[in-house]
């Protein structure tokens, strides 16, 4: 038996037979442990891998989906690279000296993915920070002047009841709606500017310093956010109202469609009406969102369509109104799988009317979503409400003549709580078509060229019956003599 050394480190066993001519090599169990760990090393690396590929194919997703995302990164980068040059130009870090870092962590605090809500804050920090630094240094010079013994407790005393203070006010609607950030920012600057002035001798210089430093990160991420590929508030909101709308008409005529398909085959559906069955879900979980585009709309200045004083509280009017009719949808939608089999003869007596109503609710709720898609008034909204309420009329005089006595009750109770709901629907759509037209009062809509050709070619016609008339009296008149 003989032992080798490998050049790899390993030994090797070789057995030497009796007459010499065959041996055998014998591996060691080292080799086999490390074959184990090369393997475990192996799956532990492409389980890394995958992970990682996962991560980055769901990042690149994301960014093809909105790329809003990718421009927003783009931006952050680009201002947060502007302000960088307060460190490296001299000029400019002489100018600030090391309170540039301010400048530094205003424009991350601040800057939002939207316009409207990074000049909020915008605005916020820069009075919340002048304010307290200001209210701090009058604090600074009466406490210097009381002497040294008083001025602790006139520091403190002041930080803790303007503290308290402007907390309580983070506390009150009207304030936290628009003014929640300035608050938090005031009781930062006015401790921090209170506390350091106790300590340092040129407090003057420092809070100046530093609000500068403030005014243009603040300054910078309003251009920025301006200037390169905006998004707006607002814009979102008038986007995030005519999609709300065009779901719910589609849901709608989805949910009617399905629930008379379940109870007899008298509605028709395919897989894309199926889809679109569930988007009332999609308008329930939207009013978070529509208040705090609505908040963030206030601030922007006027852009694009719509004017400074444009009335965006009103969008919120309409969202409510929306979301009224997708909780009747909602239990609407409850009662397509019901457990109660309707009998045919009662399905067939309401169905057509049933969804005669439906698609005459969602013709109106279309109009209303190019009224406010366009922007432009439109002139057939009212006769579109009006074959609504004819078929919600014909839909209640087929439910007076429903057949009580041949069906039990039980089974009438799904067609009775569909038409009351359908009915109800109307009633809400409604409250919609009054939102949007108060809404297009308040905002001056125009009218689409269509409907200017229509009320130019009424005009024309009342012209010629007017004359028309004339020419009789005069006919008459000559008559008569």
């Amino acid at each position: 038996m003989e032992q080798k050394q490998q050049p790899n480190g390993e030994l090797e066993w070789r057995i030497n037979l009796g007459d010499g001519s065959s041996s055998k090599t014998l591996v060691p169990e080292a080799g086999i442990t490390r074959r184990a760990w090369q393997g475990l090393k192996g799956l532990i690396e492409s389980f890394l891998v995958k992970k990682v590929w996962r991560f980055l194919k769901k990042a690149w997703d994301l960014g093809v989906d909105d790329p809003r995302i990718f421009f927003h990164c783009l931006k952050v980068g680009i201002a947060l690279s502007i302000v960088s040059l307060f460190y490296y130009m001299r000029p400019l870090y002489d100018g600030f000296g090391g309170n540039a870092m301010w400048a530094v962590m205003t424009v991350v605090v601040v800057f939002e993915n939207n316009v409207g809500a990074s000049v909020c804050k915008c605005l916020n920090r820069i009075c919340g920070t002048s304010l307290a630094g200001s209210l701090a240094f009058c604090v600074h010079y009466l406490a210097s002047k009381s002497g040294h013994k008083f001025e602790p407790f006139i520091v403190g005393t002041s930080v803790f009841l303007l503290a308290s203070v402007a907390t309580f006010s983070r506390f009150i609607p009207s304030v936290k709606a628009r003014f929640d950030y300035g608050a938090m920012i005031f009781i930062l600057t006015f401790s921090l500017v209170s506390l350091s002035g106790y300590r340092v001798d040129e407090l003057l210089d420092m809070a100046h310093e530093r609000i500068s430093t403030i005014i243009v990160g603040t300054s910078l991420c309003i251009l920025v956010s301006m200037l390169i590929c905006p998004i707006w508030a607002g814009g979102e909101l008038h986007a995030l109202i005519n999609r709300n709308m065009d779901k719910l008409a589609n849901s709608l005529e989805g949910c009617t469609g399905e629930f008379f398909k379940s109870n007899g085959g008298l509605g028709e559906s395919n897989k894309e009406s199926n889809e679109k069955l569930l988007g009332f879900k999609c308008i329930l979980a939207s009013k978070a969102n529509e208040e705090t585009m609505a908040k963030f709309a206030l601030w922007e200045p006027a852009h694009g369509q719509f004017n400074y004083k444009h009335p965006w509280k009103q969008y919120l009017k309409i969202g409510a109104s929306i979301r009224s009719c997708a909780y009747c949808l909602e239990a609407l939608n409850a009662c397509i799988n019901s457990d109660h089999k309707i009998p045919e003869s009662i399905m067939k007596h309401v169905s057509d009317t049933c969804l005669r109503v439906s698609s005459n609710a969602s013709s109106v709720i279309r109009e209303l979503a190019e009224t406010i898609k366009t922007m432009k008034r439109s002139s057939t909204i009212d006769v579109l409400v009006g074959e609504m309420n004819s078929s919600v009329q014909e839909l209640q005089e087929d439910l007076k003549s429903l057949p009580q006595n041949e069906t039990p009750i039980i089974d009438m109770i799904p067609v009775l709580t569909c038409v009351s709901l359908l009915i109800e629907i109307a009633n809400r759509v409604e409250a919609i078509v009054d939102a949007v037209k108060e809404l297009s009062k308040l905002a001056d809509f125009g009218f689409r060229d269509q409907d200017k050709s229509n009320q130019n070619q009424s005009k024309s016609d009342g012209n010629i019956m007017q004359e028309k008339r004339r020419v009789e009296e005069t006919m008459m008149a000559l008559q008569r003599v």
